[in-house]
């Protein structure tokens, strides 16, 4: 821990911050059974308040091991819930919730593939939606939905990220356990482990009286070169994939007990939660760490991988506002967490716990990625966008200029639907067509370029946080007597093919009744 505790490397991580706008972090590092905690910047730029290892963060997807390891308590209890096992399916569990489309998913897709990423399913992170929606995503809505969003490969086949999959395991936790996944939490991990200041969603660590040391998580706007605070929002669509709130102090004693099998972690219970089960990156020539790493593999809401010959076990989290890394190496007893609030706490992250590391593994110098790309700034990397000209000549082929708009704008607005997306609305903004989806989980916005034909356009999608993630895809309108009638955007990578929406007759929204199916309708209204 030499390294932790010098002045060289407090000076390392507050130029590393300033470097990435990064506003506060927070680390704390376990060895054995030591532990030793900093805070580093601000937790609050409004009126200076400092950042301490007992300053509360989101660790976002960091989230993720705390949940795999709630089904792995299920599944060790096998007197109580025998059904419970890793090669269970998720139809004989959630018989009347887990439905998915296509062929043979349904029957196939098992617990320990939804835990991996593996079910065949993109992530459809633009499906879900927020508490700004008019009908808010459930973990319940969130299963149920899945019967309506497409496969894009065979169930076990690839690696494709999906936070739903881990919302929908806490909605199994919750079935079977006839408890609020929050409570789960503290009866089995929280309280046993003295994690005294750690809860599901924000709203519950307010009403602890732990307002005052939560983080304000802030975006940074390159233009103004300046930082703008973000609210705090509940996530019940992202319960499983995120939003536990923590402090570095608190979350180091989760690390501790799974690291070193303590309860209410078994032998069993620990080797089934790192044990490797799909590899995420096979064509990468690279490691993700680097020419001295392994493919990265992905086992139950972490992500081990081999550095210098040694295993680390590790994930991050990010979401807008904040970031976190955490880790462990078996062989050594060594880990850590790391978190800020910003996105690109992400990176610094990663990259000051690597030093750590590199230290224990006593290496010299560095030979990863990391290095290389924190060499550069978040400033650069916003110009790492979509190509306007490969997409324009996917869209229309051998066109050299975008022709021009004269279909008349109002042909296209509307209020549009699909039942696994639900809806959006086209309307004209400066002079443009534009859609307003700040309601979704993933808030953006989706401006249409035209390019050829009056039907074929680049949507160019905005995030309604963080202004370093635009991008561009494509979208396609369909007419009938003049007049706009579907509209598809490519709005999951993972597809080949566009999410087509149909545009409704009604002059307004107001009724999920007009336009989904009768399951749905109960779903969401209930869930509501």
């Amino acid at each position: 821990m030499d390294l932790f505790n010098s002045s060289a490397f407090a000076t390392h991580v507050t130029e590393l911050m300033n470097q990435w706008h990064v506003p506060g972090l927070a680390i704390a590092i376990v060895q054995n059974e030591t532990i030793a905690s900093k805070g580093f910047g601000n937790a609050s730029l409004n009126n200076m308040v400092p950042v301490t290892a007992d300053t509360l963060f989101d660790i976002a997807s960091t989230s993720k091991s705390l949940t795999a390891a709630s089904v792995a308590l299920l599944i060790a209890n096998n007197d109580a819930y025998p059904q419970v096992q890793w090669n269970s399916t998720m139809s004989s569990l959630l018989p009347e919730d887990f439905i998915l489309s296509g062929n043979g998913y349904t029957e196939n897709v098992t617990l320990e593939d939804i835990l991996s990423h593996r079910t065949g399913l993109p992530g459809h992170d633009n499906s879900l939606l927020s508490v700004r929606a008019a009908y808010p995503d459930t973990p319940s809505s969130v299963t149920r939905n899945l019967r309506h969003l497409e496969a894009s490969a065979p169930v076990r086949t690839r690696f494709m990220y999906s936070n739903m999959m881990y919302t929908v395991a806490t909605f199994l936790v919750e079935k079977m356990s006839d408890l609020y996944f929050g409570d789960f939490l503290h009866k089995h991990f929280f309280s046993p482990l003295g994690m005294n200041s750690t809860y599901l969603q924000p709203s519950a660590a307010i009403d602890a009286g732990l307002k005052d040391r939560i983080a304000t998580p802030y975006t940074w706007h390159k233009v103004n070169k300046s930082y703008k605070p973000i609210q705090l929002l509940q996530c019940p669509e992202g319960q499983g994939a995120g939003s536990i709130y923590t402090s570095a102090n608190d979350y180091i004693k989760w690390v501790r007990a799974l690291m070193n099998q303590e309860d209410p972690i078994s032998q069993e219970i620990y080797r089934d939660l790192i044990k490797p089960r799909i590899i995420e990156n096979p064509d990468d020539e690279i490691g993700e760490f680097g020419p001295m790493s392994s493919p990265t593999f992905y086992s139950a809401g972490w992500e081990p991988i081999y550095y210098h010959g040694y295993k680390i076990i590790q994930h991050n989290g990010v979401v807008p506002g904040f970031g976190s890394f955490h880790f462990f190496l078996p062989e050594f007893k060594f880990g850590g967490i790391a978190v800020g609030n910003s996105i690109w706490a992400n990176p610094v992250s990663t990259y000051v716990l690597l030093e750590l590391i590199s230290e224990v593994l006593n290496l010299s110098g560095s030979d990863n990625k990391a290095w290389t790309l924190l060499s550069k700034s978040p400033d650069r990397l916003s110009d790492l966008r979509s190509e306007h000209d490969d997409l324009k000549q996917k869209l229309c082929p051998g066109i050299d200029e975008a022709q021009p708009q004269k279909t008349p704008l109002t042909a296209y607005t509307g209020n549009y639907w699909n039942v696994g997306y639900h809806y959006m609305s086209v309307e004209i903004r400066d002079s443009m067509l534009f859609i307003n989806a700040t309601d979704r989980s993933n808030a953006f916005t989706l401006t249409f370029e035209h390019i050829c034909k009056q039907t074929k356009y680049i949507a160019h999608i905005r995030d309604h946080y963080e202004e370093f993630f635009d991008d561009s895809t494509i979208a396609e309108f369909i007419f009938e007597d003049g007049r706009a009638v579907k509209m598809g955007i490519k709005l999951e990578d993972e597809l080949d093919s566009l999410v087509w929406f149909e545009k409704l007759e009604t002059a307004s929204f107001t009724d999920q009744s007009d336009c989904c199916d009768e399951g749905a309708v109960e779903a969401s209204s209930r869930d509501s």
